[in-house]
């Protein structure tokens, strides 16, 4: 069984769907013995920030709101191309990990969300989730709140949801999470990127050739690859690719993730309705999570947040590294 401390995502709408469920179920447990007028909300209705119309997926991270420093606009220290390139360095010397089509990819993290858009509390779930290396099995979760340590949900099976019907799941496995073959030199890896692009699960009338033919595209591709795992040399070079993107900036300021860990932040360009940012250790360089934000009314929120914490290699589902 292979493991190593870099970080993972993974999660879609479903697993935010049971999560709530799941929460709101033990809410009621809890608050049957508490007199009338004192029971807690919990999660309800999430929605992500998302590109092009594709569902953010979660995985990790409680941002308290002032420390994100969302839209400060002090001068930054570094370009967002230098940042990339420090972190191509950093995930050089990070150790390999290998596995089998049948193996999984395990990975666990933090997750923060808003209860409702633009109000209401911050939630933080720590998820755990297996993903087949070879995606010839289905994605499994189990989660729990944060505050709860004995809260875990059971392992569970997720799937991908129909755009055009909601209730319906599609009966088709997850991609492959562990990318062992993609190309380490750079160039090679764009052009592989252009000829293979995630599957954005778009809604039914949406412009799939202006949307699969866009230029931000196979950048698109690269950092949904952040979700699974990427050896070190593919890693590196997919940062050298990011690093290409035009507009994308740095955001000044410290940025502290829910584990407490102190990075900067990278906004990537092209995101409708609100933005990604990328967010990097600030002494190491090495990946840590996202964040995503929304914009109402010319106001930006924080609408999720991601904190890695670890990713393994193991055989079968709900086995811990």
């Amino acid at each position: 069984m292979n493991t190593t401390e870099r970080s993972p995502q993974g999660f879609e709408e479903q697993l935010l769907r049971d999560l709530s469920a799941h929460v709101a179920q033990r809410a009621e447990l809890a608050s049957a013995g508490r007199p009338a007028g004192r029971r807690t909300r919990f999660l309800r209705g999430w929605r992500l920030a998302g590109a092009v119309g594709m569902a953010v997926t979660l995985t990790a991270g409680a941002l308290a709101v002032q420390t994100m420093r969302l839209g400060d606009q002090s001068p930054p220290t570094a370009s967002a191309s230098e940042v990339f390139h420090l972190a191509a360095d950093a995930a050089r010397q990070q150790p390999e990990l290998t596995a089998r089509p049948d193996q999984y990819v395990f990975t666990e993290s933090l997750a923060t969300i808003r209860e409702l858009p633009d109000r209401g509390p911050y939630r933080t779930i720590r998820n755990q989730l297996w993903q087949s290396a070879g995606g010839v099995a289905y994605t499994q979760a189990r989660y729990r709140p944060e505050t709860d340590p004995n809260g875990w949900s059971q392992l569970r099976v997720l799937r991908i949801d129909d755009p055009v019907d909601p209730d319906k799941e599609l009966d088709a496995f997850q991609p492959p999470a562990y990318h062992g073959d993609l190309p380490t030199d750079p160039d090679e890896l764009l052009r592989y990127l252009r000829e293979h692009p995630v599957d954005l699960h778009l809604p039914e009338g949406a412009d799939e050739e202006a949307v699969y033919g866009g230029e931000s595209m196979a950048y698109t591709t690269a950092w949904s690859m952040l979700d699974g795992y990427v050896p070190p040399r593919a890693l590196a070079a997919l940062f050298e690719v990011l690093a290409r993107e035009p507009g994308a900036v740095v955001i000044s300021g410290d940025v502290v993730d829910t584990a407490g860990r102190h990075g900067v932040a990278i906004r990537m360009p092209g995101v409708i309705g609100g933005n990604l940012d990328l967010i990097f250790d600030r002494e190491s360089h090495v990946y840590l999570g996202t964040r995503n934000s929304v914009v109402r009314n010319g106001k930006e929120s924080l609408e999720s947040a991601s904190a890695l914490l670890r990713i393994a290699i193991v055989d079968r589902p709900g086995q811990l590294p």
